[in-house]
This record gives C-alpha cells, sequence and structure tokens, in this order.
C-alpha cells in the first residue's frame, strides 16, 4: 500500500519553482503538471494549489521570478557604464545573451505570447528589468546621441535584435567569433542607423 505523501513542505512554493524550472528546460511547457511536480517534491497532489492555482499561475510565477533575474543581471552590468551610448548597448547586449543562452527556456517562457491577458505583475516585472537600459537610451536621446524619433520603436527593434544574437550564439550560428565581437559589432551598426541625420 502507498504510503500517503504529506501536505507541507518546508519551501514549497521555491522547491516547484526550481523543478518547474527544470522540468521547463528539460521538456518545454507542455511537460509541466502541478501534479507531476507536487509528486517530485514528495506532497501531496492538493499541496501546490496553496501557493499556484493552476499550471498558469504557475507559469506567470515562474516568468515573473525570470524577469527579476534577468533585472539583476542588466543592472549590475550597466552600474560599470562609463556614460557612452556604444559601450552601455554593448554590455546590456552581452548581460542579456549571456542570460538569454543560460536560461533558454525561461527566456523563452518571459516572452511567450499567452492567450490570456498578461498578468499584471509580468508586465510590472518586465519594467523593472528594463529600467536601466530604457535609462541608457532616454539618456543618449536627450544628449543627442540617437534619434530623439526613435522612442518606443527601438525598444522593440533592441528587443528583437538581441533575442536574435541569442538564438544565435545559443544555436551557434554565430561560429567562432567571440562574444564580444559579435555583440560590439551589432551594437554598432545598430547605432549608425540610430543616429541624428
Amino acid at each position: 500500500m502507498a504510503q500517503p505523501r504529506p501536505y507541507h513542505h518546508g519551501d514549497l512554493r521555491n522547491a516547484l519553482l526550481r523543478q518547474a524550472e527544470r522540468t521547463l528546460a528539460e521538456r518545454g511547457v507542455d511537460g509541466l503538471s502541478l501534479r507531476e511536480l507536487a509528486r517530485e517534491a514528495g506532497v501531496s497532489n492538493a499541496a501546490p494549489r496553496r501557493h499556484f492555482a493552476d499550471k498558469q499561475a504557475l507559469l506567470d510565477a515562474l516568468a515573473e521570478e525570470g524577469y527579476e533575474r534577468l533585472g539583476r543581471r542588466l543592472d549590475a552590468a550597466l552600474a560599470g557604464a562609463g556614460g557612452g551610448i556604444a559601450e552601455g548597448l554593448a554590455l546590456f547586449a552581452r548581460a542579456y545573451v549571456e542570460f538569454g543562452v543560460e536560461n533558454r527556456a525561461l527566456l523563452g517562457l518571459m516572452h511567450h505570447p499567452k492567450d490570456v491577458p498578461r498578468d499584471e505583475r509580468l508586465t510590472a516585472a518586465n519594467d523593472r528589468a528594463f529600467a536601466a537600459p530604457l535609462r541608457l537610451l532616454a539618456e543618449a536621446r536627450a544628449r543627442g546621441d540617437i534619434d530623439p524619433d526613435t522612442t518606443g520603436r527601438v525598444d522593440m527593434t533592441l528587443l528583437a535584435l538581441l533575442r536574435g544574437l541569442t538564438v544565435l550564439v545559443a544555436t551557434g550560428v554565430h561560429g567562432d567569433r567571440p562574444l564580444d565581437e559579435l555583440v560590439t559589432g551589432t551594437v554598432n551598426t545598430l547605432l549608425t542607423g540610430l543616429r541624428p541625420r
């Protein structure tokens, strides 16, 4: 006869998030289930619902945590920037690409379009994560380093560029080019297009 599994766990929420991230990386979103996570954590099937109402709530919490980790990485990278837009964008790009390569499945979840309206906490976490890079761009516009009419458009362009770079590096398509060289060359090409005419 199977032993009943306990309902309580010392730090169940974090244990579920850690296991969910591992499962996401190994089997994708479709491979995640609260029941399976409960089994792996050694708790009852009902225990995860104290922290996550359903699978989407778990995915949202995982994405929110991903944004928080990305934000800390970007803040740390840009804290060392000397003030120039080229250096700042290169530091931002490198930190983003490194995070994306190390956390491909998580980054995919963070940017994954959902059939349900975006959770306000995710929007806030995204805004916090990208606050330092957006400040960098605003300061560059104010100094005249980049065209002031690029507000809004450049944000999406930069994100698309960085996601593309992340895929190139993660899949090895970039060849033998060192990451610093790839990032610097890409940033310089972007800046050429953003400079006032």
